[in-house]
């Protein structure tokens, strides 16, 4: 199986944060490797899923500035929340499962880093809708709960270039964030060996800063519908 890289990004802007997922999405056929991200943002923000309508997110949410995601998914706050992104190529296996199965394994994977900091949850076994489109509000089948609440969900978007996993993880009280994402490292590394891609390679990099610039921070695509 291919190395896993791992990508620990930091703060970033909410533009700048969908469009580097995008971007990694876009190199899977050049790099042909899983990239495991993890990331912040630099002020609250809330991003909401590619198909859902603007005016409905506005009137669902206070946090701003609002950021269309390039996966579906619903409303998700990004003010207290820990991110990160998978990515594989069409090679890989991920890239084969169903996607519910890939939704599940993702969770799985979460919820054993959220494990081993002692942090016991549990897969949900079924949907329970929420309103207005909020994502942590309600949840679907296999999202990870905390006696009976959504603390962490995913959305994603399988295309010929590969599968992008964008997922967020809302723990209610105060556990260890960096040694959480130390534990899913390791299981990277145990599934097939990982290490730290630093520097960002250029390419993803300078195509995520025209993505944000030219697409994710724009009207024109934020309430594209």
């Amino acid at each position: 199986m291919a190395e896993w890289l791992v990508l620990d990004s930091g703060k970033c802007p909410p533009a700048f944060n969908m469009a580097l997922d995008e971007s990694l999405l876009e190199a899977m056929p050049r790099l042909q490797q899983p990239v495991l991200r993890f990331y912040g943002w630099t002020e609250p923000a809330a991003s909401f899923g590619y198909f859902q309508k603007y005016a409905e997110v506005e009137r669902a949410t206070m946090l701003r500035p609002l950021v269309r995601r390039p996966t579906a998914g619903g409303i998700v706050p990004h003010d207290a929340d820990w991110t990160y992104s998978l990515a594989f190529p069409t090679t890989h296996e991920w890239y084969g499962l169903r996607a519910e199965d890939s939704y599940r394994r993702a969770h799985e994977w979460v919820q054993e880093g959220l494990a081993r900091v002692g942090f016991k949850t549990e897969l949900a076994m079924e949907a329970k809708k929420s309103a207005q489109g909020q994502c942590f509000v309600g949840y679907e089948k296999f999202d990870v709960l905390r006696h009976g609440k959504k603390v962490a969900g995913a959305a994603q978007r399988r295309n010929k270039q590969g599968l992008l996993i964008q997922g967020s993880v809302q723990p209610p009280v105060a556990i260890n964030r960096y040694l959480w994402e130390n534990i899913m490292f390791f299981i990277a590394n145990r599934n097939g060996g990982a290490r730290f891609a630093e520097p960002m390679d250029e390419l993803v990099a300078e195509r995520a800063q025209q993505l944000a610039a030219g697409k994710y921070s724009t009207a024109a695509y934020n309430q594209k519908r």
